[in-house]
């Protein structure tokens, strides 16, 4: 029952934890929005969770730890590769500076990621308070 209950949850975390770094990489570029030769990044939020979840063809492998069977050997870490492809975004009027980032549409794309990330965040509550309310039935 518990692994029905994690692999109902698991889509959620997944797309809670690409809606938190795409608003760090929106972040960064409005950050830099006066930075000479800046160029704005972001990434496609429906492949990215299609990769995440194992979907088109790419099965994610979990983070993977060596168990050290002598001092001398060197630890060793597998890190799976990060979902999200960042991708530079095409300014709709460059600058003279180099600087790709357009102030407008990074606050949009801010403000929609923050709205999509506080909605995931109300749907995966009201489904703990659901199962919570089913297992004390």
């Amino acid at each position: 029952m518990i692994d029905r209950i994690s692999d109902d949850l698991s889509f959620y975390q997944k797309a809670i934890d690409l809606r938190q770094q795409r608003q760090e990489v929106l972040a960064a570029n409005i950050a830099n929005a006066d930075t000479p030769n800046y160029k704005a990044r972001d990434f496609d939020f429906t492949s990215a969770l299609k990769q995440a979840m194992g979907g088109e063809g790419s099965m994610r492998l979990p983070n993977t730890q060596l168990a050290l069977t002598s001092s001398r050997h060197i630890p060793a870490k597998a890190m799976a590769a990060d979902p999200a492809e960042l991708l530079y975004r095409q300014p709709l009027q460059p600058s003279l500076d180099g600087n790709t980032v357009d102030m407008d549409v990074e606050r949009v794309a801010f403000a929609d990621n923050t709205f999509r990330y506080q909605t995931d965040l109300t749907v995966v509550s009201a489904r703990i308070k659901g199962l919570i309310a089913a297992m004390q039935q």
